[in-house]
């Protein structure tokens, strides 16, 4: 996820990224004091800095649509920064707390809270005369919003899902699910009749508890969720604990990759996934990973509701921010960052450029404008996204400080559980233990 969109994360348990970091701010303080903050250029021209993550297709197109604001805005000049995700996190927190971040950023909402209770991000309600809220998606746009202040507007929307190729089906010579009604027993009953029939050459799905997003869904369709509106954790250890028994099934009778391959498997990303190999029928990804996973394979990929929609309290599945723009508290220029975020939410010239690769655009009247032009895997991952948006119920609250380490500890558990040394009831017990000591949530 994340990668952000879905990608790789964090490491040991610390409280914050956001703690005093002495060395490198001390460093970082002295170099800001040298050359001076953000400012004026000399020639009436505001000068902001702009930071995001990303590949180098994401870079090049970031750089067009730059182009074509500072074209709109003369006496605006906007300066790129950008890294691979991995790298993203460590510099923003090291230029923060050096008090020298970029007047724009990108933002995931695994770290809002963390970077808006210290009071690091603008509340972006402020620039009203030159920023237009209004027109974002409703089930994402009060997804920025943390206490009263909304400290990010959500760049686009993605919902997780399976992903399922039909030729590996019709390879096995087993029949597609009708995803408005299959069950988890069909899940994991379809994935080992798959690995059956083809001999384990094609595997029925991919290990889907290495995400906490999947889980995420399970838990809502049982009224609970990942998270409660104070942090701390929203689910009970009885439904977490048969979130990792199927997985156990699935160990137990082919349906998924061993250990060790899943293991293999994880560390080599969308690339590497079952099914950009040929090697597999189903897998979780975001509905933006399409595109990328269908090319890969070489073969036309579809999107799959998750199972159990129609037999839980609710349902599950929900739209999530792809990323958020936010502005820094210490900007000097914040009106005029505003007015950057405005032209990246709301003009179709830049969506023009950007396409899917945020999200699908969080401005429905934009979202619209672009959809004739989108590739035809996004075009599909749309009406997708559309089809389920009468079903959804809500958003969630936003993650609590710390939910960066929960990816770790989730892949953690999970390898532990697939190894044989954790039963579900001990993996769920260790998720709980560990999620709470990172979030501070009991």
């Amino acid at each position: 996820m994340y990668t952000p969109p879905g990608v790789g994360r964090p490491r040991a348990r610390r409280r914050s990224t956001l703690l005093p970091l002495a060395a490198a701010a001390t460093a970082l303080v002295m170099a800001v004091t040298a050359c001076g903050g953000d400012s004026g250029s000399g020639d009436g021209v505001v000068e902001l800095r702009f930071s995001w993550w990303g590949a180098d297709d994401r870079h090049s197109t970031m750089q067009q649509v730059i182009d074509v604001f500072e074209a709109e805005n003369p006496d605006i000049r906007i300066v790129g920064d950008y890294t691979d995700w991995s790298s993203y996190w460590d510099r923003l927190a090291t230029s923060t707390a050096a008090n020298d971040a970029p007047d724009i950023l990108m933002q995931e909402e695994r770290y809002l809270r963390e970077y808006g209770d210290r009071g690091a991000l603008a509340d972006l309600t402020e620039f009203s005369d030159v920023l237009d809220l209004s027109k974002i998606d409703p089930l994402v746009a009060e997804s920025g919003d943390l206490d009263g202040q909304t400290f990010g507007a959500a760049s686009g929307v993605n919902a997780y899902a399976i992903l399922a190729d039909p030729q590996a089906f019709e390879d096995a010579g087993v029949e597609m699910p009708d995803d408005e009604t299959w069950t988890w027993d069909d899940y994991v009953e379809i994935s080992a009749q798959i690995s059956e029939a083809t001999d384990g050459e094609t595997v029925g799905t991919q290990s889907m508890s290495y995400n906490e997003s999947g889980f995420q869904i399970f838990a809502r369709q049982r009224g609970e969720n990942l998270y409660a509106e104070d942090g701390s954790l929203g689910f009970s250890q009885e439904t977490m604990a048969e979130w990792f028994s199927i997985t156990e099934q699935l160990l137990e009778n082919g349906g998924q990759p061993g250990a060790a391959e899943s293991v293999e498997i994880e560390g080599g990303g969308p690339d590497q996934s079952v099914l950009s190999t040929n090697q597999g029928a189903m897998a979780h990804f975001w509905t933006n990973q399409l595109g990328g996973i269908s090319e890969s394979s070489g073969r036309e990929i579809e999107l799959l509701r998750y199972p159990g929609e129609s037999e839980g309290e609710r349902t599950g599945m929900y739209f999530k921010p792809a990323m958020f723009y936010s502005v820094a508290a210490s900007s000097e220029h914040p009106e005029e960052a505003a007015r950057f975020v405005d032209f990246m939410l709301n003009e179709n010239a830049a969506a023009e450029l950007i396409l899917a690769d945020l999200g699908l655009p969080a401005n429905v009247d934009v979202r619209a404008h672009i959809l004739n032009s989108l590739p035809e895997a996004d075009a599909r991952s749309a009406v997708f996204l559309s089809d389920i948006e009468g079903t959804i119920v809500d958003g969630n609250p936003p993650p609590p400080i710390g939910a960066g380490q929960v990816v770790e500890i989730t892949k953690r558990v999970t390898d532990d559980l697939a190894f044989g040394n954790l039963t579900p009831e001990e993996a769920a017990e260790q998720f709980m233990s560990e999620v709470e000591a990172a979030t501070g949530g009991a």
